[in-house]
C-alpha cells in the first residue's frame, strides 16, 4: 500500500500554495489587531485624526486579501485532496480485484463497499478541510502568541497555559475516541453488508415472507451502530464544554488582568484593545481542536481498515518469467489433478482428461460433484492441490492470466448481468473490438435475437441490475450470446441451458456443433446436452467414475445409463437431440 504521505507528496505543489495561502490569510488576520491599537493609541487618545483614514483603508484591505487568499487556501486543498482521494479509490479497487477468489468466498460485499466508499471518504476529509483546519490551528495558535508576546510576555502566559490545558483534553478526547471509531467502522462494515445481502435477494425474502426477520436482522445491526455514535457523541458531549469554558472565560481574565496593567503603565491601552482581540482570536482554535481531533481520529481509523485490507495478498500469482503464447488452439489437458479448500474436504480427486482443439467434452455428475470446480481451476480462479492443468500443453501457471482468460469464453451457472444495455452486455469486456454486427450474429446463434429485437429499444434495451425483467431463459440466452461473440479458442458452459426449453437448447447445440475450431467443455444435467460430445465424463464425488461415448456409457449400464432412464425412460432406440 502507498502510504498517504506518497500521495500527497504527489501534490506538493498544490498543498505548498494551499499552505503559503493560509499563512498570508493568517498573518493578515494577524494584522488587524496592530490597526486597532494605532487607531485607539494614535487616533482616539492621541488625536491623530489624519491616520484614521489610512488605518482604515488598511482593514478594509487586510479584509479583502484575507478572503482572497482563503479562497486560494481552500480551492487549491480541495481539489488536491479530491485527486488524492479519487487515486486511493482507484489503487484500492484496484488491489480489490487483483485478490482471488478465495479471499472473495470469506469477505462481505458490505464490508468492502465501506472500505472503498465510507473508509475513503473519511480520509478525503482529514487531507482536505479537516487537515487544513488542523494546520491552520497551528499557524494561527503560533502567529498569535508571538504577537501576544511582542505586546507583553506576562499578560501571555495565562493563554498559554489555556492551549496547553485544551490540547490536554483534546488528546484524551482522541485517544477515547479512537477505540469508538474501529468500532463503528467494524459495525459499518456488517450494517453495509446485511442490507446488500437484502437488497440483492429482496424477491427470495418476499418468496418465503422473511421480510420480518430480515427487518429484526436490520435492526439489530442498526441498533448496535446507534450505541456506538451515542458513545462518540457522550464522549464528545462530556469533554468538549471543558473547552468552551476555557474559550468564555479568557478573553474576561485577559481584560480584567490587562487594566491592572494599563493602570501601572506598563501597557497602552491600544495595546490591551489588540491583545484582548488577539485572545478571542486564539479562542476558536481551542473550540475547534475537539471537533477536528474527533473527525482526524475516524480518518486515522479509516486508514488502518484500508492498510489491513492491502495487507491481503492475492493467493493466485503469475510467473516471473510467464510464457505467452503466439496462437491458442485449445488444448486442454488435466493430469492427476485434485483440489481442495483450506477448510473443506477433498472437492477433486485425481482427474485426468485431454481436450484436442476443436473437440467437445461433456461433463456430468451429481450436485456437488466437482463439476464446476473443473472450470474454476482451468481458469486459475483458484490453483490445483496436487496435479497439472495445461493449455496446449503449456502448464496455465506458466501463462499470463490475461491470456489464459482471455482465450476462454465462459457461461456461468450463476448467470450475472449488469445493469447496462443488452448492447455492452453481450460486449462485456470487449467494448472496442466486438461490432455490432458481431453482436446480433452472436444473439442469433445464441437463439435470443427474437426477444431482443420484439423490445422498443431493442439492443439499447437497458436492463436491470443482474437482469431483473428478463426471465431465466433469456438471461442465459444473453450469457450464451456474450460467449459466443468473443470467439475465443475455448468455449465453457456450465449448466448454462438448465433454464431453457428442449427445442431452443437443441438449437443452440447445433450452433456449438457448427464451432469446428473451438474446444468446448459442456456440463450439464440433460443427457441431451453433452450426447454428441466426443468424451462425456460422469463425476462422482469428485472423481471420474466414468468416461466414454454416448453409445459406449449406455452399454455400461451405469451411472449415465441411470440418468439416461430418469430423463428418458428404458433406452429402446437411439435418442436424437
Amino acid at each position: 500500500m502507498k502510504k498517504v504521505s506518497t500521495y500527497i507528496w504527489k501534490h506538493k505543489f498544490a498543498y505548498l500554495m494551499a499552505f503559503l495561502s493560509l499563512v498570508i490569510s493568517v498573518a493578515l488576520d494577524m494584522l488587524s489587531p496592530q490597526l486597532t491599537r494605532l487607531i485607539v493609541d494614535d487616533v482616539i487618545l492621541d488625536g491623530q485624526i489624519q491616520k484614521l483614514t489610512p488605518l482604515l483603508v488598511g482593514i478594509l484591505l487586510v479584509g479583502l486579501g484575507r478572503c482572497i487568499f482563503q479562497y486560494i487556501k481552500e480551492m487549491t486543498c480541495d481539489l488536491a485532496g479530491s485527486k488524492i482521494s479519487a487515486d486511493i479509490r482507484r489503487d484500492l479497487f484496484h488491489h480489490v480485484q487483483s485478490l482471488s477468489a478465495e479471499f472473495f468466498d470469506r469477505t462481505g460485499t458490505g464490508e468492502l463497499m465501506s472500505r472503498v466508499k465510507d473508509d475513503v471518504d473519511r480520509i478525503w476529509d482529514g487531507l482536505t478541510y479537516v487537515g487544513m483546519l488542523m494546520t491552520e490551528v497551528v499557524v494561527h495558535t503560533s502567529i498569535v502568541l508571538f504577537c501576544m508576546y511582542s505586546l507583553n510576555w506576562r499578560l501571555a502566559i495565562l493563554p498559554t497555559l489555556c492551549m496547553g490545558i485544551a490540547a490536554g483534553i483534546a488528546i484524551f478526547m482522541e485517544k477515547k475516541l479512537d477505540s469508538v471509531y474501529e468500532a463503528i467502522s467494524e459495525e459499518n462494515a456488517s450494517l453495509n453488508t446485511v442490507a446488500e445481502e437484502n437488497l440483492a435477494g429482496v424477491r427470495t425474502v418476499k418468496a418465503f415472507a422473511r421480510e420480518k426477520y430480515e427487518i429484526t436482522k436490520f435492526l439489530s445491526h442498526n441498533q448496535r451502530y446507534y450505541e456506538l455514535n451515542m458513545k462518540q457523541s457522550k464522549l464528545f458531549v462530556k469533554y468538549h464544554p471543558y473547552l468552551s469554558m476555557i474559550t468564555r472565560i479568557l478573553p474576561l481574565v485577559i481584560l480584567l488582568l490587562g487594566g491592572f496593567i494599563v493602570r501601572d503603565g506598563e501597557m497602552t491601552l491600544g495595546s490591551l484593545s489588540a491583545f484582548i482581540q488577539y485572545s478571542t482570536n486564539i479562542v476558536w482554535p481551542m473550540e475547534m481542536l475537539g471537533w477536528l481531533t474527533n473527525s482526524l481520529s475516524s480518518a486515522v481509523a479509516s486508514n488502518r481498515k484500508i492498510k489491513k485490507l492491502y495487507e491481503e495478498k492475492p493467493a493466485i500469482l503469475e510467473a516471473e518469467n510467464p510464457v505467452v503464447l503466439p496462437q491458442v488452439k485449445g488444448k486442454i489437458t488435466f493430469s492427476h489433478v485434485s483440489f481442495h479448500k483450506a477448510d473443506r474436504h477433498e472437492i477433486l480427486h485425481d482427474i485426468s482428461f485431454t481436450v484436442e482443439p476443436g473437440k467437445t467434452v461433456g461433463i456430468m455428475g451429481a450436485t456437488g460433484a466437482g463439476k464446476s470446480s473443473l472450470i474454476y481451476l482451468l481458469q486459475r480462479l483458484y490453483d490445483a492441490t496436487d496435479g497439472s492443468i495445461s493449455l496446449d500443453d503449456v502448464n496455465v501457471k506458466d501463462l499470463t492470466l490475461k491470456q489464459l482468460r482471455s482465450s476462454t469464453s465462459l457461461v456461468m451457472q450463476d448467470v450475472f448481468l449488469f445493469s447496462d444495455t443488452i448492447l455492452e452486455n453481450v460486449k462485456l469486456g470487449q467494448k472496442n473490438r466486438i461490432s455490432q454486427e458481431a453482436v446480433r450474429d452472436a444473439a442469433a446463434r445464441a437463439q435470443a435475437k427474437g426477444f431482443i429485437e420484439k423490445m422498443d429499444n431493442q439492443y439499447d434495451t437497458v436492463i436491470g441490475e443482474r437482469g431483473v425483467g428478463l426471465s431465466g431463459g433469456q438471461k442465459q440466452r444473453l450469457t450464451i450470446a456474450r460467449a459466443l461473440a468473443k470467439k475465443t479458442p475455448v468455449l465453457v458452459l456450465d449448466d448454462s441451458t438448465s433454464a431453457l426449453d428442449m427445442e431452443t437448447e437443441q438449437s443452440i447445440h447445433e450452433t456449438l456443433r457448427e464451432l469446428p475450431d473451438t474446444t468446448k467443455i459442456i456440463i450439464g444435467h440433460r443427457i441431451s446436452a453433452v450426447c454428441h460430445a466426443d468424451e462425456i465424463l460422469i463425476l462422482e464425488n469428485g472423481r471420474i467414475a466414468e468416461r466414454g461415448t454416448h453409445e459406449s456409457l449406455l452399454a455400461l449400464k451405469g451411472l449415465y445409463y441411470q440418468t439416461y432412464v430418469a430423463q428418458y425412460g428404458e433406452p429402446a432406440e437411439e435418442i436424437s437431440a
